[in-house]
């Protein structure tokens, strides 16, 4: 599974085993990217408290946020995020593949929003090079009615996402989907 030793979900006790049914209930099974939490019960405790934080946003959509995670990863050539956020969109997001595809090779090209698509550039500029973002383009964030925990949280996602590439590379989690 990983170069980690990990609690798998059958031999699970305590506050393990308690988000691993949490987890299995809204993914119908545990990912072996989220096993690999189980190395650190209090970091677990953290990803998964985020991870419910997010899939609850009041204004970051399901798409938008698996979006982002795909093309960050993207940059990071994390091939187990790539494949499970496409499928993500895929199978809970009904976007096609030939979709998901256009949307990798240029997000202008996805299906989600204007909005949307301008928010998701921005993530993508400040992890490409955090340096380059300008007042002017928080501003214009805001003009599309982003609000400043909108785009705080967009960011925050993909900065987590670029942490994330780095622990499954690292860690050879092994692709379970």
């Amino acid at each position: 599974m990983s170069l980690l030793t990990t609690i798998n979900p059958e031999n699970a006790t305590g506050e393990v085993a308690e988000m691993y049914r949490g987890i299995q209930s809204v993914m119908g099974r545990v990912p072996s990217v989220m096993q690999l939490w189980s190395a650190s019960p209090f970091l677990m405790r953290q990803n998964w408290d985020y991870s419910n934080y997010m899939m609850q946003h009041p204004t970051l959509t399901m798409q938008l946020s698996a979006t982002i995670r795909m093309l960050i990863s993207e940059q990071n050539d994390c091939r187990y995020c790539i494949d499970f956020n496409a499928a993500l969109l895929i199978d809970h997001c009904q976007w096609t593949e030939e979709q998901v595809l256009a949307t990798r090779a240029n997000y202008a090209d996805s299906p989600l929003n204007e909005r949307e698509k301008c928010l998701l550039g921005f993530v993508l500029k400040a992890t490409h090079d955090s340096h380059s973002v300008t007042a002017d383009d928080v501003a214009n964030l805001r003009t599309q009615g982003w609000t400043d925990c909108d785009i705080y949280d967009a960011l925050n996602h993909a900065a987590r996402m670029v942490a994330g590439d780095i622990m499954i590379n690292a860690l050879k989690v092994e692709r379970d989907f």
